[in-house]
C-alpha cells in the first residue's frame, strides 16, 4: 500500500528547490518564459482528467503524456508548484531532466563470417566471434536512441520494427547517425563484401527501435520513461539505452524497476564526461551500467568512473553503420603510393587530381600553387586558414601534414570548398620528396564511421546479453545479467571496480558458465 502523506516534506523541499532554481535561470531546458519550468507530474489512478484540468487552469500545459504510467510531462509557470503540489490527486512533482546521447577492423577470414566483412575489433574481444547466433530470433532488443536507417545495405534485411513519434518522426529515420552506430554494433548483418558484422550478425535477432533523438541529440526523462515501457510493450527481452544525464528521476526509476520486476534487462551507458558523476538511467539499480575500454583492453580516460559501473565493453574506435551516405572517408594517392590519410571535418566530399606543391605553412596566399595539389606544414595558424589560402591561391585539394610524430584528424569547417586530408610527420617526409607527381586527393561519402564513447560500449553488451540469453532463454533478465558479471573478464584492480565493473562483458564465458553451473551462478 502507498502512503503518500510521509513523501509530502521531501516532495515539498523539491519543489522548493525547483523553484530557486527557477528564480536563479538554472533549471535545464526551462521555457522562454522566465516564469516557467517543465516538470513531470505523477498522478493518482484514474485522476488524469481532473489533473490536466487543474494544470490549464494554472495556465500550463500538457508536453508529454507518458506511455504505461499515471504521469506527465506538463510546462507550467513556477509560482503554480505549490498549487499542483497540494491538489489531493497528485502523487509528486519532479523536474523533467534531460537525457542526451553520449558515439579497428580485421579482415574476414571466412570463419566465421563471409569473406569481404570487415569484423570490429570489439566483436572479437567480447567473443562474439566463438559464439554462433543461431538461436537469436528467440530474443528482441528494442534500442531507445536517434532512430535506424531502414534502408541501410548493413541493416536493411534484419527483423525489425518500431514506433512513430509525434516529435521526432519516423524510427527508421536517423537524422542524428546515433542510432544507426549503435544498431550496427548490435546487429549489422553478415553478407558478403558488404560492411561490418555486429554481434549478433545473422539476420535472427528481433529488434525494435523507439526514437527519442532528433537531430539535435537530447530528449526529456518524461520521453524516455515513456520509450521504455513502449519497449516493454513490444516484448523487448533487453533494453539498449546508449545515453543519459546528470540527474535520477523518480518516474523514470519507477519504470525501469517495474520493466526489471517483468524480467526485462535494461542496460545504459556510464557516460563520457572522464569523472566520478553518477549518470542515469544507467545508475538506478535496475539498469546495469556500461564503461567504455580500448582495443588494448584499457579503460577509456572519457569513460566516467564510480561504484555503479558494472561492466565494460569496446568503446573507442568502433566502427559500424551509419545513415547511406551520411558519412565521409578520406583517401589519398600521390604517383603510386596509396597512403591513409586522416580525416579534415567540415571538408565537402569532392575529388581533386593535379600535381603535389609545396605551400610551406600555408600563411599566406601564392599563386604558385594554382591549379594544384597544396602541401602544407601543421603549425603557427588554424587548419581552416590554411586550406582556405590554398583555395584562394587557386589550389585544388590540400594535404596537411604532423609537425610531431603520429598522425592527426583536424577540422576544416564547412566555409572552405576544396577536398582536404591530413597525413602524419612521417607521411609529411616521404610527400615532400613526390613533388611535382600526380596527385589525388579525395573526400568520399560512407556508411561507416569509427565513433568513440560509453555508447559504443553499450550495444556491445546488450548485444551480448541477447545473444547469451538465446541459449538460455527461461534464464531472467536478472540471472543473465548476475551471469554476464561473474564471466566477465577481470580488468584493472582485481575484482569488480569504479573503471571496468566486473571486467569486459565475454560471450562465450557466460555461455559456457551458465551451461555448467545453470542460470545465475
Amino acid at each position: 500500500m502507498m502512503h503518500t502523506k510521509p513523501e509530502m516534506s521531501p516532495i515539498a523541499s523539491a519543489v522548493k528547490l525547483l523553484l530557486a532554481s527557477v528564480a536563479a535561470g538554472v533549471v535545464t531546458h526551462a521555457s522562454a518564459a522566465a516564469d516557467t519550468t517543465r516538470v513531470i507530474v505523477a498522478f493518482k489512478p484514474g485522476k488524469a482528467a481532473i489533473v490536466k484540468a487543474a494544470v490549464s487552469g494554472a495556465h500550463g500545459a500538457v508536453k508529454h503524456e507518458i506511455h504505461g504510467m499515471n504521469a506527465m510531462a506538463i510546462e507550467v509557470p513556477a509560482k503554480a508548484l505549490n498549487g499542483l503540489l497540494r491538489n489531493p490527486n497528485v502523487e509528486y512533482i519532479e523536474e523533467d531532466v534531460v537525457r542526451k546521447a553520449f558515439a579497428l577492423t580485421s579482415a574476414s577470414t571466412g570463419t566465421p563470417y563471409a569473406t569481404g566483412q570487415l569484423v570490429p575489433y570489439g566483436i572479437k574481444l567480447v567473443q562474439a566471434d566463438l559464439l554462433p547466433d543461431a538461436n537469436a530470433a528467440n530474443r528482441k532488443v528494442c534500442i531507445i536512441d536517434s532512430g535506424y536507417d531502414r534502408a541501410h545495405e548493413d541493416l536493411s534485411a534484419n527483423s525489425v520494427a518500431g514506433e512513430y513519434d509525434a516529435g521526432t518522426g519516423n524510427w527508421y529515420t536517423d537524422e542524428n547517425h546515433h542510432g544507426t552506430h549503435v544498431a550496427g554494433t548490435v546487429a549489422a548483418i553478415n553478407n558478403s563484401g558488404t560492411g561490418v558484422v555486429g554481434v549478433n550478425a545473422n539476420r535472427l535477432l528481433k529488434l525494435h527501435i523507439v526514437k527519442v533523438f532528433g537531430a539535435a541529440g537530447w530528449a526529456y526523462s518524461s520521453s524516455l520513461a515513456t520509450a521504455a515501457n513502449k519497449c516493454g510493450s513490444a516484448g523487448a527481452n533487453v533494453i539498449s539505452m546508449s545515453l543519459g544525464g546528470g540527474r535520477p528521476s523518480k518516474t523514470e526509476q519507477r519504470a525501469f524497476d517495474a520493466l526489471a520486476a517483468k524480467g526485462v534487462l535494461s542496460i545504459a551507458a556510464a557516460g563520457n564526461d572522464g569523472n566520478t558523476v553518477v549518470s542515469y538511467p544507467a545508475g538506478y539499480g535496475s539498469v546495469m551500467m556500461v564503461g567504455a575500454l580500448d582495443e588494448n583492453k584499457a579503460w577509456a580516460s572519457f569513460s566516467q568512473y564510480n561504484s555503479k559501473v558494472e561492466i565494460s565493453g569496446p568503446g573507442v574506435g568502433v566502427l559500424s553503420t551509419v545513415p547511406m551516405n551520411s558519412g565521409s572517408t578520406p583517401a589519398l594517392t600521390v604517383g603510386a603510393t596509396v597512403y591513409a590519410p586522416g580525416s579534415m571535418d567540415g571538408s565537402p566530399v569532392k575529388t581533386a587530381t593535379a600535381p603535389l606543391a609545396d605551400f610551406g605553412l600555408g600563411d599566406k596566399v601564392n599563386a604558385a600553387v594554382s591549379g594544384k595539389v597544396c602541401l602544407i606544414a601543421r603549425g603557427t595558424i588554424d587548419f581552416a586558414t590554411k586550406v582556405a589560402n590554398c583555395q584562394n591561391s587557386g589550389g585544388v585539394g590540400a594535404v596537411v601534414y604532423n609537425n610531431v610524430a603520429g598522425a592527426f584528424t583536424g577540422t576544416v569547417g564547412t566555409a572552405t570548398l576544396i577536398p582536404s586530408v591530413s597525413a602524419s610527420s612521417t607521411e609529411g617526409a616521404q610527400l615532400k620528396t613526390q613533388l611535382g607527381q600526380s596527385a589525388t586527393v579525395a573526400v568520399k561519402p560512407a556508411s561507416y564511421a569509427y565513433f568513440d564513447g560509453t555508447s559504443m560500449a553499450t550495444p556491445h553488451v546488450s548485444a551480448v546479453a541477447a545473444l547469451v540469453w538465446s541459449y538460455f532463454p527461461t534464464c531472467s533478465g536478472a540471472q543473465i545479467r548476475t551471469s554476464l558479471g561473474k564471466s566477465a573478464l577481470d580488468l584493472g584492480t582485481a575484482g569488480r571496480d569504479t573503471k571496468y565493473g566486473f571486467g569486459l562483458v565475454q560471450a562465450r564465458a557466460a555461455h559456457d558458465r551458465i551451461k555448467l553451473m545453470g542460470c545465475g551462478n
